[in-house]
C-alpha cells in the first residue's frame, strides 16, 4: 500500500515524471550541474528536453561554466564586431574540443620599417587592457634590459603591431622575473640583473588606451612592508583567484634552487601588498624555469622546470584552495602511457590558459639543451574530481588521456626556449615573443630571437 502511494506521488495524473512540468529556468539550472555526457543523454529522453538542451541559450551558459565569463564575453564582442547576432554555441563547443591543430602567423618582419623590441629571452609578456606589454629580459652578451614596450591589439588580430617604447627608467633592468595581470594592472616580482644580483622588489604597472590620447603607462614600487620572499629569478608566478599573486621556486642567492611558495595579497586600490609564505606537505620540489598557470576557480597548475640535480622535470602539480585552505597535490602519470610522451620533460617553456579551459604548452628545452617547437594541450576541465584525489593515485588513470600533442599549420617558428606567451581575453589567440633559438651555424650556439608570432585556434564562428 505504501509502495503504491509512493509511486503515485512520484508521477502526475497523466503518468509523466514531475520534471516534465518544471519551468525552463529550473531545467536549465539542473542541466548546468551536470557533465556534458549527462546533458546529451538527458536530451534523448523526449522532444521537449532535446529542444531545450540543443538550444544556444543553454550552450552559451555551458561555455560560461566551462570556459569562464571573460572568454565568452570576448567571443561575443568579436562576433558583434563582425555583425553576427548569435554565435552557434553548441557547434563552437564541439569545435573547440575536436581541434587537433593550431595555426601560426608571423606578426613581425625584420626587414620592414616597423620599430620592434630588440631580441631577448626570459622577459615578461602580458595581455592587459587590450594591449601587449613587454618588459625586460636578457640579450646578447648576457646583458639585462630595462625597457618597457606596449602595442595596442584592437580588432585586427593579425596585423603588424605598432610598438611604442615607454621611457620610465623603472623597474631596474632584469631577466627571469615574473609578471602577472591582476584586474587592469601588472604586478612584477624579482628577477636577476647582469651582475648576477637577485631582486625581491614588487612593482605595479598600469596601462590605459584612449582613442584620442593613445597609450599611457606607468610603473610604481609597491609597498609590501617588511616581509617579502627571498631574492630570486627564474621562478614561476601568476595571478590566482583573480586578485592575488602566487610565486614558486626559482634561483636564489648563490645559485641555489628554491622550492618555497608565496602569495601576495593586494589592497583593493593596489596601493599596498602583503607577502606570506605558504608551507604545506607535500609540495613541489625545488626548481627553476618552470611555469605556473591559473586555470580558473581556485586551481593553478605547475609544470616542468629544472631540478636541484640539474635534471629536467615533467611533473604536474595542482595548487588548490577550494576547501578553504591552500595545498599542493601532485597529479601522477606515466610517460609511456602518453603518445609521444617521451618529449614532455622541459624547462623554459610557456604554459597558457586557452579557449576551452585547457593549458597550451609550447617550446622549451630538454636536458641536452635541445630546443623544442612542439605544442601540447593539457586538458584539466574534464578532471572535476582532481581536487579530492589522493597523491597515491594509480598513475595509469589520471592524466594519461589528458595530454595531447597538437599539430602546427601555417608559419613555422624556430625551436625556442625561455620565450614568453600570453593569450587575449577569449583564449583563442596566443601571442609569442622572443626566446633563445638555435644558432645559424651551430645549433648549440646561444642566440636571442626578436620574433613575434600569433598562434590561433581556428573556429567557424
Amino acid at each position: 500500500m505504501a509502495e503504491t502511494e509512493s509511486s503515485s506521488r512520484s508521477t502526475s495524473n497523466d503518468g509523466s515524471s514531475p520534471i516534465t512540468h518544471m519551468t525552463q529556468d529550473h531545467v536549465f539550472t539542473i542541466l548546468l550541474l551536470l557533465p556534458i555526457d549527462s546533458i546529451l543523454s538527458f536530451a534523448m529522453t523526449c522532444k521537449r528536453f532535446k529542444s531545450l538542451t540543443y538550444s544556444d541559450t543553454i550552450w552559451e551558459s555551458i561555455c560560461r561554466r566551462d570556459w569562464g565569463h571573460a572568454s565568452v564575453d570576448a567571443l561575443k564582442s568579436s562576433a558583434d564586431a563582425k555583425h553576427h547576432h548569435q554565435l552557434p554555441w553548441k557547434k563552437l563547443y564541439q569545435q573547440v574540443y575536436q581541434l587537433d591543430s593550431v595555426s601560426c602567423h608571423r606578426l613581425s618582419h625584420p626587414d620592414g620599417d616597423e620599430v620592434f623590441p630588440r631580441p631577448r629571452a626570459s622577459h615578461s609578456l602580458n595581455f592587459v587592457s587590450g594591449c601587449l606589454v613587454l618588459f625586460g629580459g636578457g640579450c646578447e652578451g648576457g646583458r639585462h634590459l630595462d625597457d618597457t614596450w606596449i602595442a595596442y591589439i584592437g580588432n585586427d588580430i593579425r596585423r603588424i603591431l605598432n610598438w611604442q617604447k615607454i621611457d620610465s627608467g623603472v623597474p631596474s633592468g632584469r631577466f627571469g622575473h615574473s609578471c602577472a595581470v591582476i584586474d587592469d594592472s601588472l604586478v612584477l616580482f624579482g628577477g636577476i640583473n647582469d651582475h648576477g644580483i637577485r631582486q625581491n622588489d614588487t612593482w605595479v604597472g598600469q596601462v590605459s588606451f584612449h582613442e584620442t590620447t593613445g597609450i599611457t603607462f606607468a610603473w610604481r614600487l609597491l609597498d609590501v612592508g617588511s616581509i617579502a620572499p627571498p631574492p630570486r629569478g627564474a621562478h614561476a608566478g601568476c595571478c590566482i583567484d583573480n586578485k592575488r599573486m602566487l610565486i614558486h621556486g626559482g634561483i636564489g642567492l648563490s645559485g641555489l634552487r628554491l622550492g618555497d611558495t608565496w602569495i601576495l595579497d593586494l589592497s583593493e586600490s593596489h596601493q599596498f601588498g602583503t607577502w606570506r609564505e605558504i608551507v604545506t606537505h607535500p609540495s613541489p620540489p625545488a626548481r627553476s624555469g618552470h611555469t605556473l598557470t591559473y586555470i580558473g576557480g581556485t586551481q593553478t597548475v605547475l609544470f616542468g622546470g629544472r631540478g636541484l640535480g640539474y635534471e629536467v622535470l615533467d611533473d604536474v602539480w595542482l595548487f588548490d584552495s577550494s576547501e578553504g585552505h591552500l595545498r599542493w597535490l601532485q597529479l601522477l602519470f606515466e610517460l609511456q602511457n602518453i603518445p609521444e610522451g617521451v618529449s614532455l620533460p622541459r624547462v623554459g617553456h610557456s604554459a597558457t590558459l586557452i579557449l576551452g579551459g585547457r593549458l597550451l604548452i609550447y617550446g622549451g628545452e630538454d636536458s641536452e639543451r635541445r630546443r623544442k617547437d612542439d605544442f601540447w594541450v593539457l586538458n584539466m576541465s574534464s578532471k572535476s574530481s582532481i581536487k579530492i584525489q589522493p597523491i597515491t593515485l594509480n598513475p595509469e588513470g589520471l592524466l594519461a588521456n589528458t595530454w595531447k600533442r597538437r599539430k602546427s599549420e601555417g608559419y613555422k617558428p624556430k625551436c625556442r626556449s625561455f620565450h614568453q606567451a600570453c593569450a587575449d581575453h577569449s583564449g583563442r589567440y596566443l601571442y609569442v615573443f622572443g626566446g633563445m633559438v638555435d644558432g645559424l651555424i651551430q645549433p648549440a650556439e646561444l642566440r636571442f630571437d626578436g620574433e613575434l608570432f600569433l598562434v590561433e585556434f581556428v573556429c567557424q564562428l
